[in-house]
């Protein structure tokens, strides 16, 4: 696991106080954000996999039994307003906390949000509180975890690009996670059981992120204490004053953040639909009882699904511990201690299946491929733009909502046999498969490269800033993304659900096409970042 040493990041991490031990040849500090998000994506995915579930489960079965048109409302109001809070966080630990206490402050407030979401079946007001404490808190954590990656690596250091590929991988990992044990538990054993499981995590995250703060030196400090650093080490003649980028230059990387942003919110009003009009193709349009060699199959099939991620994320974990249990053994052991508790509840999970007599696949597990397929494919993404083909940003989010495009197409396709104004169908889960794959690998694309060309391109000062306005891009294409999706039922009725799809196809690989053409003039106002 370990590699040698590239000295420009060394050098660039001493400057900052940081520890300089690697993992896998990227900075220890990276694992350790790593498992932070790793637990509060846990949390947020584990509750979003729920969410649109529970508001549209009849009464009977301890849901709300709303419609799909008001759970499809409700569901981008709630995620775009999760992704419209960090542009506040971002200006806060800009200005006032720093990026460490910002996390932790919004760690904090998402455990309370989870453990109140864990009485909804008290009263129905606990449900929304939850909401609202989960939105705040992801405001103050989301933006600040980001830059603080960013803050690990040189502008110019080639590794960059690859170090946000692993934190994707991260992301994704509790992402998978979250959605395979939050999701199975709420809808196999009860609903509150799902959402105050994902609260416990964002715990044990919060614990192991509180106890390595040193392990990032001055980096995510508040302001004062940062300027204060640098100053001294300036006085000491140990490092040079920042380097003042001109006004034209920072406003030409300020306009190409604004295309990618723009190019952002076409991808994720499209990839969104997972946790929503997907959800409930899954739930109402999708074969889901399974029997005989079928059944066999796909309880093999996910009981791979479920331990090989655990296994990949185990080896990282081992890894770090390795280089930093003597300096930081709490950060270690609580993160270990979560991880038993992950791998019980998993093994649970696999023998609960086994041992049932009718195998009915959760409506909440077609969403864990996508995690699955950025799990598996991260680092071969990571080492392919290291190594092999390294295009400009925006070349890459072509690609990636190309991919996105094609994936819909599929799904269009394979919904092309459903009646006009169907309720309910029974098409073959395979397409609902195939789509996820290339929307995993349209997100490889495009997201973790949108947070790495973020932190290259940002003037210093505004990172948290830019990052929040990053996240706003992503709360316009939640909002968009629930309101289209909330004309499931109008426009399959009107067309078919074909239909529908295809608009998710068209729009994203029309904006490829815009973007490819642009690509020349981007590269040149990025002003030699790429």
């Amino acid at each position: 696991m370990y590699q040698e040493r590239d000295e420009a990041l060394v050098i660039h991490l001493k400057k900052q106080g940081v520890d300089d031990k690697m993992v896998i040849g990227h900075p220890a500090g990276l694992f350790v954000l790593f498992f932070t998000e790793m637990w509060e994506r846990f949390s947020y995915y584990g509750m979003r996999a729920l969410l649109t579930l529970f508001l549209i489960s009849s009464l009977a079965d301890e849901g709300w039994g709303w419609s799909n048109e008001e759970a499809m409302k409700l569901y981008g109001l709630y995620t775009g307003l999760v992704y419209l809070t960090p542009l506040i966080g971002g200006m806060i630990a800009d200005k006032l906390t720093g990026f460490k206490k910002a996390i932790l402050i919004g760690a904090l407030i998402m455990t309370m949000g989870h453990l109140s979401m864990a009485f909804e079946g008290i009263n129905q007001n606990f449900f929304y509180v939850g909401l609202g404490l989960m939105i705040l808190g992801n405001g103050m954590f989301k933006p600040n975890i980001s830059s603080m990656v960013g803050n690990l690596y040189p502008d110019a250091s080639a590794k960059k690009d690859a170090g946000y590929t692993i934190f994707y991988m991260g992301i994704n990992a509790g992402s998978f996670l979250g959605m395979l044990l939050c999701g199975y538990i709420g809808e196999k054993v009860g609903w509150h059981y799902g959402f105050g499981l994902a609260g416990v995590f964002m715990f044990f995250g919060m614990l192991q992120f509180y106890f390595a703060q040193k392990i990032f030196g001055v980096i995510g400090e508040s302001p004062k204490a940062t300027k204060a650093f640098h100053d001294e080490k300036i006085k000491n003649h140990e490092e040079e004053p920042e380097e003042v980028i001109p006004p034209n230059v920072v406003r030409d990387r300020l306009i190409v953040i604004a295309v990618l942003m723009i190019a952002s919110i076409v991808f994720f009003l499209a990839f969104e639909q997972a946790g929503g009009s997907m959800s409930i193709f899954a739930k109402d349009y999708t074969q889901r009882v399974l029997s005989g060699n079928t059944a066999t199959t796909f309880k093999w099939i996910d009981t791979i699904l479920t331990i090989a991620p655990m296994v990949i994320v185990s080896v990282v974990l081992f890894a770090l511990a390795k280089r930093i249990y003597k300096q930081y053994p709490l950060t270690i052991i609580f993160t270990g201690i979560s991880f038993a508790v992950i791998w019980c509840l998993g093994l649970w999970k696999v023998f609960r299946e086994f041992g049932a007599t009718e195998t009915e696949v959760a409506a909440s597990w077609f969403q864990i491929l996508n995690a699955f397929f950025i799990i598996s494919l991260a680092n071969s993404f990571s080492k392919f733009w290291e190594k092999v083909w390294n295009p400009s940003g925006p070349v890459k989010f072509a690609l990636g909502l190309a991919l996105v495009g094609v994936g819909f197409a599929a799904l269009a396709y394979g919904a092309s046999e459903i009646p006009q104004g169907a309720k309910t169908a029974t098409v073959s889960m395979i397409w609902l498969i195939i789509a996820y794959f290339f929307h995993s690998t349209g997100e490889l694309c495009l997201s973790p490269v949108g947070l790495s060309y973020v932190s290259k391109l940002s003037p210093k000062k505004l990172l948290g800033l830019l990052f929040g306005f990053w996240f706003c891009a992503s709360a316009i294409a939640n909002f968009i993304g629930g309101y289209l999706g909330s004309y499931i039922d109008k426009i399959t009725a009107e067309h078919s659900m074909s239909y529908f799809f295809m608009i998710f196809a068209i729009v994203p690989a029309a904006t490829a096409l815009i973007l490819l053409i642009l690509n020349p003039v981007l590269k040149k106002m990025m002003h030699g970042i790429n």
